[in-house]
């Protein structure tokens, strides 16, 4: 039988307990989706380098299988204010709390303990490939005229693929997206300046690491973080803004967004302490663009280098 690639269908839900399987549904769970890529089974190959007194390959024994898995899902809210939107179980699992105010918000900020971890199915025209304890790390991308994305790249466990029909997916709570443009994008500062912005750019930079020791179990390992990003904004006198002394000053300043103006619908990006890191030029239509480089750091308190909040 042919495997269609228009055929392709992704689940995914929160673990109750790491690498159990919730079963995850179409009804409830499947997630609209874009660039959708899986390396059904990655492995550590180790060679038998035997003395044979002839040539050719040597047998191969495979160490720590395990999947990786991307995709993008659109930047936007669920459609219900204080509905948490369908890539939740997601974020979740790349090491992000989540705080839930009822018909008002749904907020997501980073983690140092108590990772969860997710189950993904990924359909295949009739194939099934379950991943289960998945972990990974995630980037958000938003240029003038374009949708705002969420690229998520992922790592679980591997489990031996069946065949299974494709469930009927119910897609829900994922809003139509909105560009990102003059009007559905506002409220933009960043070090307290409002400018006129090209390009945003967050990465999450989370460190995972596959687990497999003897006597221990299998295990996708959240490690560290170390966000960055970049902006694209019109270069402006430096009586308007001088970005210069903000790099080279020592002191960290704001970085926000909003993007969507219908509640229910509405991304709030901050990382209140933004640290710019180096600074060049580019050309726009003729006009000179900041490109500026940025790390998003947490207070003494920690944990709250970002938060992305849905209202």
């Amino acid at each position: 039988m042919t495997l269609r690639t228009s055929q392709r269908l992704l689940l995914a839900e929160i673990e109750s307990s790491y690498a159990t399987d919730p079963t995850p549904t179409g009804a409830d769970n499947a997630i609209l989706v874009r660039s959708l890529e899986i390396t059904p089974i990655q492995s550590d190959v180790v060679e038998r380098e035997l003395v044979r007194g002839f040539m050719g390959n040597f047998e191969a024994l495979l160490a720590f299988q395990r999947v990786e898995i991307s995709f993008e899902v659109e930047l936007a809210g669920s459609g219900t204010a204080g509905t948490a939107p369908a890539w939740d179980p997601l974020i979740r699992a790349c090491g992000c709390s989540v705080a839930t105010v009822a018909d008002t918000s749904v907020t997501y900020s980073p983690r140092s303990s108590s990772f969860e971890s997710a189950t993904l199915y990924y359909f295949t025209d009739g194939v099934r490939h379950k991943v289960t304890g998945a972990r990974g790390s995630f980037s958000i991308s938003a240029e003038v005229g374009a949708i705002p994305t969420l690229s998520f790249s992922m790592v679980g466990i591997y489990n031996a693929p069946d065949d299974s029909a494709n469930p009927t997916p119910t897609y829900q709570n994922q809003a139509k997206p909105v560009l990102f443009k003059n009007g559905n994008t506002t409220s933009q500062q960043l070090f307290s300046y409002a400018g006129a912005v090209q390009s945003f750019s967050f990465d999450l930079n989370a460190a995972t690491t596959y687990r497999e020791l003897v006597g221990g179990t299998k295990e996708v390992l959240y490690t560290d973080r170390r966000p960055s990003g970049s902006i694209v904004l019109e270069a402006e006198l430096m009586a308007t803004h001088n970005f210069f002394t903000d790099i080279t000053g020592t002191s960290t300043g704001n970085n926000t967004f909003q993007h969507g103006q219908t509640g229910g619908n509405i991304v709030t990006f901050s990382a209140p302490q933004t640290d710019l890191t180096s600074a060049s030029y580019s050309d726009s239509d003729g006009i000179q663009m900041l490109n500026l480089d940025y790390n998003a750091t947490p207070s003494n308190s920690g944990d709250d280098e970002f938060s992305i909040a849905l209202t």
